[in-house]
């Protein structure tokens, strides 16, 4: 013999809602308030200061690319090695660009002494 069966209907069932338990007669609740506000301290990357020193920095270093650039030659033709070795192209130019990049250096590095309370 074959036992015939017939598929499961699914049961409905509802949700109770929720009821907060009730205290007995005399027993006391315990209220938890919310913390107190903390300060928080927020330390900025950089300061006024540093965007300062960021800003000569990056003067320096356009005034020795713009020493470091060329005049225009009267004849194209001719090689003139005078202004192409001369001593601001060679020495001045290069060493106000180095010495930009290490303002920007100690400006990135120095540290923030401004605190903000938030």
């Amino acid at each position: 013999m074959k036992k015939t069966t017939t598929p499961a209907t699914p049961k409905t069932v509802t949700a109770k809602p929720v009821i907060p338990t009730q205290l007995k007669t005399g027993e006391q609740t315990k209220v938890t308030r919310p913390s107190p506000i903390k300060e928080k301290i927020v330390t900025h990357l950089f300061d006024k200061e540093n965007y300062k020193w960021m800003l000569a920095g990056l003067i320096v270093i356009a005034i020795g690319f713009i020493l470091m650039a060329g005049g225009k030659s009267s004849s194209p033709n001719v090689f003139q090695d005078k202004d192409v070795y001369s001593f601001r192209r060679i020495t001045i130019a290069p060493i106000l660009i180095i010495a930009g990049f290490i303002i920007e250096i100690f400006a990135i590095m120095r540290k923030s002494s401004v605190k903000d309370i938030v």
